[in-house]
């Protein structure tokens, strides 16, 4: 029985359906395999980023002059979604491709895409962005960590939590003051290449902890910190004439996508719990019959499959709004607030299907299960999402 018949996605051409297809097979030949692997080191090896570049998975929307593959942002969402859908949360080449790439594409110099986008397109360099600081959450304006002329170059200093990629990482655009005095108007984007040639970390520049989280087990999500690290002044994303204080504007016009992205793996993990909960329900029997059997689970199953239609439906909306330009900053709070609210729901919904089973970390829907959470908090959590929808209502 299928899972899910859904209707077509609009948004989707015959172009994303063969990258859907490829990139479907890839993770279900190559990665899946490696999940159990990865959740057991708390992250995906360095070498797994110079895979994903050599099978087209990085920077799949960045023009091809800067070696990327020339597509849309639909190209993107549908890597997002395959990931979803083989839970392989791990991965964070959606942060990479989809967030850090369009800073450098949007607001850096031609030498700064240059010479940064090919390398993250072929994994070389694996992109992060640290905005959030252990005092310092949704409240982007007063993050402390801040940087000082010097010459030729901008001495960094703070720390910043909970950062995606944090242990892989070598290209980090971080958010931080130029000017201390102000609020959103002293921030800055600078983006810090925390490796020197040999491999080794500039000066000032360490890791902290792989923090140990409740799910996402396989992603390297990490405190950094920053101790007068001299970063040139030529790192400084402030468009053509590298001006200070771009930042905070720069942050406000790139989230809506990251939200939109939030909002599409939120789908795609739904979809992934459904099937997975049909599948085991007909296999399973309780009483001399199987669990799909019992009018309960039939009556629960109809309600998740209706909630998941209707998520798509809101996500598609958002997506084709998207790629004309027209998703607005309200409408992609709405959509990563209710999806990923409605994608907890699901699979608790879901969890519960599968009884004791459930909660075991061997079966696919423990996983998404505590994978959900986070969403409802990263990205911007829920409460300010639905607070900023409400000011244009």
């Amino acid at each position: 029985m299928s899972a899910l018949p859904l209707f077509p996605s609009s948004w989707i051409s015959e172009e994303h359906r063969m990258l859907q297809d490829s990139v479907a097979r890839f993770f279900k030949q190559e990665w899946v395999p490696r999940a159990a692997e990865w959740r057991e080191a708390g992250m995906m090896g360095r070498d797994t980023w110079l895979q994903a570049g050599a099978n087209g998975l990085l920077c799949a929307s960045m023009p091809e002059e800067y070696g990327g593959g020339g597509g849309d942002f639909g190209h993107d969402a549908i890597i997002l979604l395959e990931q979803a859908k083989a839970n392989l949360s791990g991965f964070g080449g959606g942060l990479h491709s989809a967030i850090v790439g369009p800073y450098i594409l949007h607001y850096g110099s031609e030498e700064q895409k240059q010479r940064w986008l090919p390398k993250m397109a072929s994994g070389e360099l694996v992109g992060a962005i640290a905005m959030t600081e252990p005092g310092t959450g949704s409240d982007l304006q007063n993050v402390a960590t801040h940087a000082r002329r010097d010459g030729d170059h901008y001495v960094l200093s703070g720390q910043k939590v909970f950062i995606t990629n944090g242990q892989n990482a070598n290209l980090i655009i971080v958010v931080c003051k130029t000017d201390k005095t102000q609020a959103a108007k002293g921030i800055s984007l600078l983006v810090v290449e925390v490796e020197k040639a040999d491999g080794t970390l500039v000066d000032g520049f360490r890791r902290g902890r792989n923090l140990d989280k409740i799910g996402m087990k396989a992603q390297d999500t990490s405190e950094l910190f920053f101790d007068e690290v001299r970063v040139p002044v030529a790192n400084l994303l402030g468009g053509a004439n590298g001006e200070e204080g771009q930042g905070f504007f720069q942050l406000m016009q790139e989230l809506p996508q990251e939200r939109l992205i939030i909002a599409v793996t939120a789908v795609g993990s739904m979809e992934r719990a459904l099937t997975e909960t049909l599948a085991y329900t007909q296999e399973r029997k309780a009483f001399g019959k199987t669990i799909w059997n019992f009018q309960n689970t039939r009556f629960k199953l109809a309600e998740v499959q209706s909630q998941v239609l209707a998520a798509r439906a809101f996500v598609d909306a958002c997506m084709e709004a998207h790629l004309k330009g027209q998703l607005d900053a309200a409408r992609a709070a709405l959509a990563k607030a209710w999806t990923t609210d409605l994608a907890c729901k699901v699979m608790d919904e879901c969890l519960q299907l599968f009884g004791g089973y459930g909660y075991m970390m061997e079966y696919p829907i423990a996983e998404l299960y505590a994978d959900a959470r986070v969403a409802r908090i990263y990205g911007g959590t829920n409460e300010i999402m639905k607070e900023l929808a409400s000011r244009f209502m």
